[in-house]
């Protein structure tokens, strides 16, 4: 790597050793944590020897955060769209933001696979699918989506559409802030505190059209989810069905290839039995001739 250990950070390493391949990734970490050590930051080495070997999933959604940043980048602004559909209710463009969706989610599973295979590390429809899976997730969580951004993912990620859907595990894991004793509440705390209290102030009136509205909220994330689903399911379902028909076709075709070489076969046998007994007629013929020659030869000598 070429970072210097002067300006070793764990984010630093978190995305260089993201960018290996899984293979690489157990020896390139020991390596960092080695340097670590010998830099004399054992906190660093700690954090570094931490770091979750990425499975094959999680490195193809690096590796296309990695080469197609820009096609990521558009992909993450849609999500930020759709969200703000969701919170507007605006149903139209809600619909049409899930067809562009659904599209670029596929186009850019299809680009990791290529770029996947390009590396030398092909990868089958199973991960092809949680590529799929992973990108829809970062579409619905931020979390997810600075991942993904960073190319620091270390699994792949599902969203069901009921609430946001935290990431299933952090490629770096951010300790949080020891507050001194006696220290002040930070500004955030504070806004925290005045926000719960209003949320008391509130009326059941109030109260009972946030829980509606949230729950139309959560419905309409599940609506665009299962047909994102069944959308998936349907192209896979025509896909399988197509790669049946052209395994019939092939069926078909070495069918009647075999009944050809079953009818040569038969015929090349039924030459083979011609010839052995025109051999054997031939051989007959010979011996006779090889004694005639024989008893001419003893005639001219006597």
């Amino acid at each position: 790597m070429s970072l210097r250990l002067a300006s070793m950070t764990l984010d630093d390493v978190a995305r260089d050793l993201y960018g290996l391949a899984p293979s690489e990734f157990v020896a390139a970490r020991t390596a960092q944590v080695d340097k670590a050590k010998e830099a004399g930051d054992k906190e660093l080495a700690t954090a570094i020897g931490k770091l979750r070997k990425p499975t094959v999933t999680a490195w193809t959604v690096n590796l296309l955060a990695r080469e197609a940043p820009d096609d990521v980048a558009a992909l993450l602004e849609l999500g930020a769209a759709l969200r703000s559909a969701q919170r507007t209710l605006s149903g139209d463009e809600l619909r049409t933001l899930t067809g562009q969706r659904q599209q670029a989610v596929n186009a850019l599973a299809k680009k990791a696979g290529e770029l996947a295979a390009g590396h030398d590390h092909p990868v089958n429809e199973g991960v092809l699918r949680e590529v799929g899976q992973t990108l829809t997730a970062a579409l619905a969580d931020p979390e997810v989506a600075e991942q993904v951004h960073s190319g620091t993912l270390t699994t792949a990620e599902t969203y069901a559409g009921f609430g946001p859907a935290g990431p299933g595990s952090a490629a770096v894991e951010d300790k949080p802030a020891t507050q001194k004793p006696g220290a002040r509440k930070s500004g955030a705390n504070k806004s925290k505190s005045v926000k719960s209290k209003s949320a008391k102030d509130k009326s059941p009136e109030d109260k009972k059209d946030d829980t509606s509205r949230q729950e139309l909220d959560d419905a309409l994330a599940a609506l665009e989810t299962a047909r994102t689903a069944r959308d998936s399911a349907k192209q896979e379902a025509e896909s399988a069905a197509d790669r049946l028909g052209g395994i019939d076709s092939r069926i078909a075709e070495l069918k009647e290839s075999l009944a050809q070489v079953e009818q040569e076969r038969q015929s090349t046998r039924a030459a083979e039995r011609t010839a052995q007994d025109q051999l054997r007629t031939a051989e007959r013929q010979l011996d006779r001739v090889e004694r005639w020659v024989r008893r001419a030869r003893e005639r001219v000598d006597d």
